[in-house]
């Protein structure tokens, strides 16, 4: 798959978010609940941040927040759905995560990135930099669709390159400056488009940058 296939593109995303209704559920992605909820709250970046649930669920535990992503549409929904007591912790912006460079603020407490999946090169170049983004002391959480899913009924893109393993993903953070407190395939339970139950897995890291 190359990268410049559609999906890849702001276009096809602002026209999938240009629809009557929401994309996703607009409820906070629960394993990021369940990871970052303990953490002393600070600075937080979100890349791929779609209609803003995770962003806006950081907000509101008392994280100053950066919401990024590339589709205009899924950004002016996002601002949409703030509630007036959050505009002052969240930032919006607009940005393709594969070129984006953080401006006045480089580092972040917290980075997060949820369902992220380009080929590995790309995918490997981009959580490089995101988790050059991290602060020390600061956690890095990425969260994404586990290749076991594809053996499963659970619609997804027969392209193996595509999905990931907290192993796959450790493997590649630079040596010596990661405490890896979180390196699992969680499982959930979900349903496929034809309304049967399926379990899916996720993959879940979370790691603190030492230094």
């Amino acid at each position: 798959m190359s990268e410049t296939d559609p999906r890849y593109s702001a276009a096809f995303w602002d026209q999938r978010y240009g629809g009557t209704g929401p994309l996703w559920s607009g409820d906070p992605n629960p394993v990021l609940v369940t990871e970052v909820a303990a953490l002393e709250p600070g600075t937080a970046l979100e890349a791929g941040c779609g209609e803003g649930a995770d962003a806006l669920w950081l907000a509101g535990q008392g994280w100053q927040v950066t919401g990024v992503d590339f589709s205009a549409q899924a950004l002016h929904r996002a601002a949409e759905h703030t509630p007036a007591p959050l505009t002052d912790r969240l930032t919006w912006q607009q940005a393709d995560v594969r070129d984006w460079k953080p401006g006045d603020t480089p580092r972040y407490d917290l980075v997060t990135a949820s369902f992220i999946h380009f080929p590995r090169p790309v995918r490997r170049a981009v959580f490089a930099a995101l988790a050059a983004r991290v602060d020390p002391g600061g956690h890095l959480v990425i969260i994404g669709h586990h290749p076991s899913d594809l053996d499963t009924a659970m619609p997804r893109p027969p392209e193996p390159d595509l999905f990931y393993t907290a192993d796959d993903l450790i493997a590649d953070l630079p040596a010596h400056t990661w405490n890896v407190l979180t390196s699992a395939a969680r499982a959930r339970s979900a349903t496929t488009p034809d309304g049967a139950p399926v379990t899916i897995h996720d993959t879940v890291v979370r790691a603190e940058r030492t230094r």
